[in-house]
């Protein structure tokens, strides 16, 4: 296979790598050390068209595709995973369901607003007992007189609490039915609520080991009315559908754990450089030099994972497993590669104002969100025929 970048591919990462440099650089620690949203790195993210990469023209978007949205994604989180995850939810949470099932007129709606990044949008899916389990889903939504009445709480919701959050889309169970064996068969829809609609609530934002500077609030529903055509794809189809917005974004998120991987690389062989001891540069040292060998080989491997996830799913070929790989491979990759860059560091490894010391603590999300690495382990086993 051809991993080369087109022209077209290697100008994005280009012209992203610029602005991360520029812009999103020297703004990260004060975010992070604030926990504040950055409202205007994220309105030249919009005005850039990043969150509008992977849509059509006609919806607003750059009518581009899902690697292209990794690539931005990867040059993002080598110096900010808060601001690449925005991207990521955005765009993978946020707007792609609706451009996958939506109506047109929710798409004509919808998407104009958030392929531009004036609005964001999340997607309220896990609970305090339901997130790789969607069957502990508790939220309900009943259907009276041409409105969805919906009530439940949502756990860990991206982009849901910002002043630009206009719209989240919630699972909730809207009937039962019973099997042959007596057992209780959920069905689980996906419904549209924008979130200036009465009874809707973004509780205080959570204090967060990192992405400190990523929006993420639990959320509640009391007794929320929207219109029966908020319905999003086919009643009863709502988790299912969203399994299939998953696989794409666990491509997405491992492209984005491959950018904090290669960003530990990077920082690590300039400090390697720069720093003396013993009166020569410690990366003259095989302890260090082979560590920061090792951290490129895992970053290189992780990388082509997730090109080979995504070749196959715009081939349009099954991607299911390989998505699923990837994103083990790459979390683990930015997990331990930001624990060897810490490592190169010294002290200064455990200093905030130091992008490895975000990066070990932003990485560990990236084995536990979008599905946890034993939810792909399960996958890649069920895929071998180990049930």
């Amino acid at each position: 296979m051809d991993y080369e970048l087109t022209e077209e591919h290697q100008a994005l990462v280009e012209a992203v790598r610029d602005f991360t440099r520029e812009v999103v650089a020297p703004v990260s620690a004060t975010h992070d050390r604030e926990h504040s949203f950055p409202y205007d790195v994220v309105a030249q993210m919009g005005e850039m068209g990043l969150f509008g990469l992977p849509f059509p023209e006609e919806h607003g978007g750059q009518g581009g595709d899902c690697f292209a949205l990794c690539l931005a994604l990867e040059e993002l989180a080598k110096v900010d995973q808060s601001v690449a995850i925005t991207l990521e939810a955005g765009v993978s949470l946020g707007a792609m369901p609706i451009h996958r099932y939506g109506t047109e007129e929710q798409k004509a709606t919808w998407l104009p607003r958030l392929t531009s990044g004036q609005n964001l949008a999340g997607f309220g899916l896990t609970e305090a007992e339901a997130g790789s389990d969607a069957g502990g889903t508790r939220t309900k939504a009943v259907l009276e007189d041409g409105q969805w009445v919906i009530d439940g709480t949502k756990e860990f919701i991206t982009n849901s609490g910002t002043d630009i959050s206009s719209l989240v889309t919630v699972t909730a169970v809207t009937g039962e039915s019973r099997r042959e064996d007596g057992s209780v068969k959920k069905e689980i829809s996906t419904i549209l609520v924008p979130t200036d609609t009465a009874g809707f609530t973004a509780e205080p934002a959570y204090d967060k080991v990192g992405w400190n500077a990523s929006d993420t609030h639990p959320l509640t529903l009391n007794g929320v009315r929207v219109p029966e055509e908020n319905l999003l794809g086919e009643r009863g189809r709502g988790y299912a559908n969203f399994l299939g917005i998953l696989d794409e974004g666990r491509i997405a998120i491992a492209a984005l754990a491959v950018g904090a991987a290669q960003g530990c690389v990077d920082e690590s062989i300039r400090y390697a450089k720069e720093r003396e001891a013993f009166g020569a540069a410690i990366g003259k040292n095989q302890a260090i030099s082979f560590k920061i060998a090792r951290m490129q080989a895992r970053a290189h491997t992780a990388r082509l994972a997730y090109y080979d996830a995504a070749a196959k799913m715009l081939a349009g070929e099954p991607f299911k497993t390989e998505a699923a790989i990837a994103k083990v491979v790459a979390g683990e990759a930015a997990m331990d590669n930001s624990r060897d860059a810490a490592q190169v560091f010294g002290g200064y490894g455990f200093i905030n104002e130091f992008v490895v010391s975000r990066h070990y603590r932003d990485s560990k999300i990236l084995e536990v969100g979008e599905g946890t690495t034993e939810v792909q382990l399960m996958l890649i086993a069920r895929s071998l025929g180990l049930d």
